[in-house]
């Protein structure tokens, strides 16, 4: 029997982990009358800085659960940040860590099969999405849109799979020797290579409150995945800089004809549209290329992910 880790990053999620651990541990239970865990297994909640009373409950329910267990940041790090703090610390616990979200809207019964996979041989178990009816409309658009523009961009991922998955500790051991800062992990783990597997995960309603991740934050991590993995936005500049030149071309040609024709008028609508054009253009180079060199600006500090200001073990 292995000993499972789940890991579940929290930000003001007090209406929920009550609910969430009592699922947990039920399922748990029943995974360890199978026969498919030890009973020494655990569940890891992350603080990662929240304004509530999430710790507090972490806190309580570590003290009546013998599953729960803890990690309390020193200050909000950021989602991507916080899953890696408890895949990194749960790594010594266990032998493999589940990553799910706090409010448990991924299917754990999924797990199950997932360890199932693992004891298979796989090192890396994807959840990935089937059903999207817990998402609200906009946000199944905006995933599926993005999914489809990070394969565009060359950047390896599993199309539909966000942070819902299994690792073993091989797995965690060669992702720790991955030290950039702009964590996107979804690209980052099918980088490690070892045998890996998925499964089926049906996103249902979220429990109590609302989602922490907001499009803010949904728009941040899009940028971290392309521009730490694709250098193909730098390059579409310069294709569409030929085309510039192709269109300044036929401006000039243009004004050579007016000029021999006679038709010298003042041109005040091409004008305009070349300016705007021509001016957009070069603010949104200056703009990707600007994000590149923040990214390597953040990177070259070496500045540590997170700090832990208290475990409960």
């Amino acid at each position: 029997m292995i000993r499972l880790a789940t890991v579940s990053p929290c930000y003001n999620e007090e209406e929920v982990l009550n609910h969430s651990v009592q699922r947990l541990t039920a399922l748990f239970e029943r995974m360890i009358s199978e026969g498919l865990i030890s009973e020494d297994s655990m569940m890891v909640f992350v603080n990662d800085g929240s304004h509530d009373r999430t710790w507090s409950i972490i806190r309580e329910l570590h003290a009546a659960n013998k599953f729960v267990r803890g990690i309390n940041l020193s200050r909000n790090f950021g989602h991507q940040n916080a899953i890696m703090a408890g895949m990194m610390t749960a790594r010594e616990w266990a032998d493999a860590v589940v990553t799910l979200d706090a409010d448990l809207q991924d299917d754990i019964e999924c797990i199950p099969q997932m360890v199932r996979d693992f004891e298979a041989g796989n090192d890396v178990v994807y959840g990935v999405k089937v059903s999207r009816q817990g998402d609200s409309f906009l946000k199944k658009m905006t995933a599926q849109g993005f999914y489809k523009f990070l394969t565009k961009m060359g950047v390896e991922s599993i199309y539909n799979h966000a942070d819902f998955r299994l690792m073993s500790r091989r797995a965690l051991d060669i992702l720790s020797t991955y030290k950039e800062h702009n964590l996107y992990l979804r690209g980052l783990i099918p980088m490690i290579g070892l045998n890996h597997s998925t499964v089926d995960d049906v996103i249902g309603e979220r429990y109590a409150g609302q989602s922490k991740y907001t499009l803010g934050k949904m728009m941040h991590l899009a940028l971290n995945g392309v521009t730490a993995f694709s250098a193909r936005p730098l390059f579409a500049i310069y294709n569409i800089g030929l085309l510039f030149l192709l269109v300044a071309f036929v401006i000039v040609c243009y004004v050579v004809y007016s000029l021999l024709f006679g038709q010298v008028e003042p041109g005040w609508a091409s004008l305009m549209f070349s300016i705007w054009i021509v001016g957009g253009f070069i603010l949104i180079s200056l703009g990707i290329v600007g994000t590149y060199v923040a990214q390597i600006f953040t990177e070259v500090k070496r500045r540590p992910l997170y700090h832990i200001q208290e475990i409960l073990s």
